[in-house]
């Protein structure tokens, strides 16, 4: 494969990524967010279960050696996609991709706390944007914003959360039983939360199954599949910046399909977010090149989400 037709892979993933936000913002009007959460993650585990145990085949690490890991970037997981989730009751697909790209500025400062790496004085500055790209977003006032605004926004977290979590089982070598287990785990705290906190039924399944199959599938599965051929040819620095545009394609699907429009003052606040992301991945880096393979591992994973 040429360095070029890696970047299309890449682009590809990006775009679906960005019109999933129309899947998960239509599956609202069928499903509960963690029965959603749930569904998406049992059929991402279905999927990636055979590319699991051929990864698995040579035995040399164990799947017990995965399971920490796993457990805990899954419950990371979890928590992100259903704050997300219902913040796309109200919120619009538009600020849900925006605000979602939060978690790019965010990881650095997860990092520092859990791992002892300082981020850089640009990421300072683009902590400052993205706060005033934010406040633009929201017409010039965060009041503006609604509920579901503020969830998308707190689940960026809980995303940066996962990005740190997922580079540091980058070492276990094991890419898609990792990921296949993180989203059993999703299923299992989804099956376990949802019939408590909302209705469920066989029917509303139903009504949702293209949601489902196009987030569980496509926005899951297969994705992570395109990212662990494609990094084999690009360089994750490049990667990255390209899967960032999934901030694009969710905005011109929200424009296109669901006839989403923002004034020219949240374009702004949408043009500084993107900027930030942007300034943050161009920044160099102070580590060891081995060190940047494994920081760069979590793009691959991205909610996204």
């Amino acid at each position: 494969m040429r360095r070029i037709h890696a970047d299309l892979l890449l682009l590809l993933a990006a775009a679906i990524w960005g019109f999933a936000f129309l899947f998960q913002k239509s599956a609202m009007a069928h499903l509960g967010p963690v029965a959603f959460v749930a569904a998406r993650a049992v059929v991402a585990s279905l999927a990636l279960l055979p590319l699991a145990l051929i990864e698995m085949r040579d035995r040399r690490v164990p799947w017990a050696s995965i399971w920490p890991a796993a457990a805990t970037a899954g419950a990371a997981f979890f928590t992100g996609a259903v704050l997300q989730q219902w913040g796309l009751v109200t919120a619009s697909v538009t600020n849900t991709g925006f605000l979602t790209a939060l978690y790019v500025v965010v990881t650095p400062f997860i990092a520092w706390g859990l791992l002892g790496r300082r981020p850089p004085v640009v990421v300072w500055v683009a902590v400052v944007l993205s706060f005033c790209g934010t406040w633009l977003l929201g017409g010039g006032s965060l009041a503006s914003f609604s509920s579901g605004d503020a969830l998308v926004a707190i689940s960026a977290v809980f995303w940066a959360l996962h990005v740190v979590l997922v580079g540091r089982a980058g070492a276990l070598g094991r890419p898609v039983a990792f990921t296949m287990l993180q989203f059993v785990v999703v299923a299992a705290c989804g099956l376990a939360l949802a019939p408590v906190v909302e209705t469920i039924s066989l029917d509303k399944l139903a009504d949702a199954w293209v949601e489902i199959a196009y987030v569980g599938l496509l926005s899951s599965a297969l994705t992570f599949t395109l990212f662990s051929i494609a990094l084999r040819y690009t360089e994750p620095s490049q990667a990255t910046i390209i899967v960032s545009t999934e901030t694009l394609f969710a905005a011109f699907g929200a424009w296109l399909i669901l006839g989403e429009r923002l004034p020219l003052i949240a374009w702004a606040g949408a043009g500084l977010i993107l900027f930030a992301t942007l300034l943050v991945q161009l920044a160099p880096r102070r580590t060891r090149p081995t060190e940047k393979a494994v920081a760069a591992e979590p793009a691959r994973e991205t909610p996204r989400r």
